[in-house]
């Protein structure tokens, strides 16, 4: 098992093939799972290695082989020998970094695919890249780790009355996309949540924790349009492929992930337009807050410095100065000073600053 590399960049200086995980390392044991059916059969085993799989070959079935977890490189590299597959795919399937994106070859094809899932708790943001080669009557699922994102599909191959069973291996594979897919939906349905209530704070009373929480969107959005952007140009690649492998009844079924991709990709747009709206919006409402209390502490000094003015000719130590010596000289001049008061006050209620 050869080490993991965080960051592509470490890889430097390798010949092009090199098989080298890069990615997180998740702490779980390698799985591969095969899940092998027909109109009228199904089983599902775990095997211990690739070698396990070749009588898969001599049968008329279809084949979904899920490998959960990447870094025990012998696995991929038996999938490469036995299936023939190119060592610079199998290059990019160990490389978690890549951009989703659709690769034709003459025996199979090659699809990467990013799920979105959020984790529980605060706001946050799970990718993990899913890779498929799809051949005559196999189709390769590598995941990074394991989770139930194809619970529901493994449900619906059980049934023997389900499409799936009665098609070939490119329907198989336009499924596993289009559960991937159908998981960007609830990932909106969550920011529009989120973006609402950003928005309501704004116009009742933002804090800093408001500003924390529309930079993490931000943040976010910047991560989610890299990985559903390409979308678009895959499902198009798959759209105007002309292999064999892929039925012309099934690129209809493409097109309605293609859609589907199009809608998350524009909501993607629209939010990114509101978040800098609402920066915006904060950012002026943070100024108007001081603008506000600039101007109570404005009039409140326009009040005191005619006071203090008075204050500071009375407390001069002259010694002939007439009004010390009057009888009523400290009340009339409390008397000034609350009609200065409420002359300046009433000046500026009237111009509005009060």
């Amino acid at each position: 098992m050869a080490e993991s590399l965080n960051l592509a960049s470490k890889k430097s200086g390798l010949p092009p093939g090199s098989l080298v995980h890069v990615g997180e390392v998740h702490a779980h044991n390698n799985i591969i799972r095969v899940i092998d059916y027909s109109k009228s059969a199904i089983s599902n085993q775990t095997i211990e290695s690739i070698e396990d799989l070749l009588h898969f070959k001599e049968t008329d079935t279809v084949t979904w082989v899920i490998i959960e977890g990447l870094t025990d490189i012998s696995i991929i590299d038996a999938i490469g020998q036995q299936f023939n597959i190119h060592s610079l795919v199998l290059e990019d399937i160990l490389n978690t970094h890549q951009r989703p994106k659709f690769e034709e070859f003459d025996d199979y094809l090659y699809i990467v695919i990013k799920a979105l899932a959020l984790t529980d708790g605060d706001f946050n943001i799970s990718y993990e890249q899913i890779s498929v080669l799809v051949l005559d009557k196999f189709v390769f699922t590598f995941k990074e780790k394991p989770d139930d994102i194809f619970k529901s599909l493994i449900l619906r191959l059980n049934n023997d009355k389900s499409q799936i069973r009665h098609l070939g291996t490119d329907f198989l594979a336009y499924v596993i996309m289009d559960t991937v897919v159908d998981e960007y939906f609830t990932l909106q349905d969550t920011f529009d949540e989120l973006i609402d209530n950003v928005e309501e704070e704004l116009l009742s009373n933002p804090t800093h924790q408001t500003l924390n929480t529309i930079q993490r969107i931000k943040r976010e959005l910047i991560f989610l349009r890299r990985s559903v952007s390409p979308l678009r140009e895959l499902l198009a690649g798959i759209q105007r492929s002309e292999s064999s492998l892929l039925n012309t009844h099934t690129k209809r079924y493409f097109g309605d992930v293609y859609d589907h991709s199009i809608r998350i990709i524009e909501a993607m747009e629209s939010y990114r337009d509101l978040i800098a709206g609402m920066l915006d919006i904060y950012l002026s409402s943070v100024s108007n807050k001081m603008n506000e209390t600039m101007k109570v502490l404005t009039v409140f000094m326009s009040i005191f410095i005619p006071l203090t003015f008075i204050a500071g000719v009375y407390g001069m130590n002259f010694e002939y100065m007439p009004e010390l010596k009057w009888k009523w000289a400290y009340p009339t001049l409390w008397a000034v000073f609350i009609i200065i008061s409420v002359f300046l006050l009433r000046i500026f209620k009237k111009k509005d600053w009060l």
